[in-house]
C-alpha cells in the first residue's frame, strides 16, 4: 500500500531578479511531496501558481488532505480526486518517481518513450529596461544559449525586441506577453515580430478572451499559457492558438501533461514543454515531456543560486541530466 511519507516547503533563491509582466520575483518556495510504499521512496516537486491564488502552504494542505481520504494512492485516483494545480504535480510526480524505483525502469521506459536526449532549451531574458535586456541577451548568449525567451509587457515592446536582436543576431527567438497585450493591435505587434524573426508569442491575451485572437492571421503562431491547462481547454484554445505551453503545474502532473501532449498532437497543435521557477526535481519530469515538444522551456533550474544536488546542467545552450 502507498502512503504519503511527507509535504513540505522549499524555498530557493534566484541568482537575479526574474521580471515578467506581472511582477518580480528574488526567490521560490516549492512544495515537496515524498510518498513511500514501505520499501522505496518517491519525491515529486510543485511549483504553486501564486497568481491563481496558489502557496506552497495550501498545497502542502491539499496534499494531507488527500492522503488522508480514504482512498487508493494512484496517479489515475489523483486524477479524479484532486484538482490541477502544484499540489497534484508533486503528488502525481512522487508516485512516478515511486514506480521507477520500485521497477528498475526509468520514467520515460513507465510512459513508453525513448530516453531523454539533450535537448535544447530556452533561456529567459526578463523584463526590463531595453538597455538592460540587450546586456542579459547577450550574455545568454555568450553562454551558449541559441533559444532566448524575452519576456514582455505591454510598453516599449519593439524597442525591448530589437535591442535582444541586436544583442544576439543568430539567437531563435519567442516572446512571452502574459497577458498583457489585449489593448494593442494584435496583428501589428505579430508583424513586428516577424520582422525580428520570432518564431513564437506567448499569451497575447488574458486566459477567457482567447476570442480577441479569432480571425487575426498571424504570420507569427500565437502559443496558449494560461489559457491551455489541461486536455478539457482544448476544445475552448484550438481555433485561436497553433500550439500550447504545457506546464506539468498547471497540468497537475506528469500524467494529465503527457495526455495533453498526446491529444494536442492529433489536433495538429504544436507543444511547447515549459515550467515554473523550480529546482531540477521539477524538471526532471518535465523533461520526459519534452521528448514530444517542438519548443523547450526548461531552464529554470539555471536561474537559482543553487540548485538541488545532481542537479541539471546546462551547456552549449541545452539541458543535460
Amino acid at each position: 500500500m502507498i502512503t504519503l511519507k511527507s509535504a513540505s516547503v522549499e524555498r530557493f533563491t534566484l541568482a537575479q531578479p526574474y521580471i515578467m509582466a506581472r511582477g518580480a520575483k528574488t526567490d521560490v518556495d516549492v512544495v515537496v511531496c515524498e510518498v513511500t510504499d514501505g520499501t522505496y521512496v518517491g519525491r515529486g516537486e510543485g511549483t504553486p501558481i501564486y497568481f491563481e491564488g496558489e502557496t506552497a502552504e495550501l498545497c502542502v494542505d491539499a496534499i494531507e488532505m488527500r492522503a488522508k481520504q480514504n482512498k487508493p494512492i494512484s496517479r489515475e485516483n489523483l486524477l479524479e480526486t484532486m484538482m490541477e494545480g502544484a499540489a497534484r504535480n508533486a503528488f502525481d510526480c512522487a508516485l512516478w518517481d515511486l514506480e521507477s524505483k520500485a521497477t528498475g525502469k526509468a520514467v520515460w521506459e513507465l510512459a513508453g518513450l525513448k530516453a531523454p536526449q539533450p535537448m535544447v532549451t530556452a533561456y529567459p531574458i526578463s523584463l526590463d529596461t531595453p538597455e538592460a535586456m540587450h546586456d542579459a541577451a547577450q550574455k545568454a548568449a555568450a553562454k551558449g544559449f541559441t533559444l532566448l525567451k524575452v519576456m514582455l509587457d505591454a510598453s516599449d515592446i519593439m524597442t525591448r525586441v530589437a535591442a535582444v536582436r541586436a544583442a544576439a543576431p543568430d539567437a531563435r527567438m519567442i516572446v512571452d506577453a502574459n497577458e498583457s497585450w489585449e489593448e494593442l493591435d494584435i496583428l501589428s505587434m505579430a508583424m513586428g515580430m516577424q520582422q525580428y524573426g520570432v518564431e513564437l508569442i506567448e499569451q497575447p491575451v488574458s486566459a477567457g478572451f482567447e476570442d480577441e485572437l479569432m480571425g487575426v492571421e498571424s504570420p507569427v503562431p500565437f502559443c496558449a499559457d494560461e489559457s491551455c491547462h489541461t486536455s478539457e481547454d482544448l476544445d475552448r484554445v484550438e481555433d485561436c492558438f497553433g500550439a500550447i505551453n504545457i506546464n506539468l503545474d498547471k497540468t497537475g502532473g506528469l500524467t494529465e501533461a503527457l495526455s495533453l501532449a498526446e491529444k494536442a498532437r492529433m489536433r495538429d497543435i504544436h507543444v511547447m514543454a515549459g515550467s515554473m521557477l523550480c529546482t531540477s526535481l521539477g524538471v526532471a519530469p518535465a523533461l520526459v515531456l519534452a521528448q514530444k515538444a517542438n519548443w523547450v522551456d526548461l531552464s529554470q533550474p539555471a536561474l537559482l543560486k543553487k540548485d538541488r544536488k545532481d542537479a541539471a546542467t546546462y551547456e552549449g545552450g541545452m539541458v543535460h541530466f
